[in-house]
């Protein structure tokens, strides 16, 4: 490569020196559209579960609520089993507002590996000027 770039003038140089930079900026960009692109459809699917979460939050509460309650007065007072059967239905509705946390974090906006390439491609631009 050496003795193929002795025989290149220095507008071929350049010339080439653009290509390549602008080859190495394509691919950057095309690896952040990438990136941005799987993280929205964790953030997507983190809304969806959210949303789902919510939805059975509110039709098991309405549904389920009047026949747990109902069956738990057989044995307990009104009031001690309307406690204890939305007590389960809130735990159920955590834990899917926890998986749609989990879903949205991983959808965070920033593409943090095409970040650290063009971070180590400016790293390497200036150390190769020195």
């Amino acid at each position: 490569m050496t003795d193929q770039n002795s025989d290149k003038s220095t507008a071929d140089l350049v010339r080439d020196l653009a290509d390549q930079v602008n080859r190495l900026a394509r691919t950057e960009v095309t690896l952040a559209v990438r990136e941005l692109k799987d993280k929205a459809r964790h953030a997507g699917f983190g809304a969806a579960v959210a949303g789902a979460g919510g939805v059975f939050a509110f039709y098991g509460g309405a549904t389920l609520v009047a026949a747990c309650v109902l069956l738990l007065t057989l044995v307990l007072p009104a009031w001690a089993s309307a406690l204890i059967v939305a007590g389960a239905l809130f735990a159920v509705a955590g834990i899917a507002v926890l998986v749609a946390r989990k879903q949205l974090r991983q959808g965070s906006p920033m593409p943090s590996s095409a970040v650290e390439n063009v971070k180590d491609d400016i790293q390497a631009v200036k150390e190769a000027r020195q």
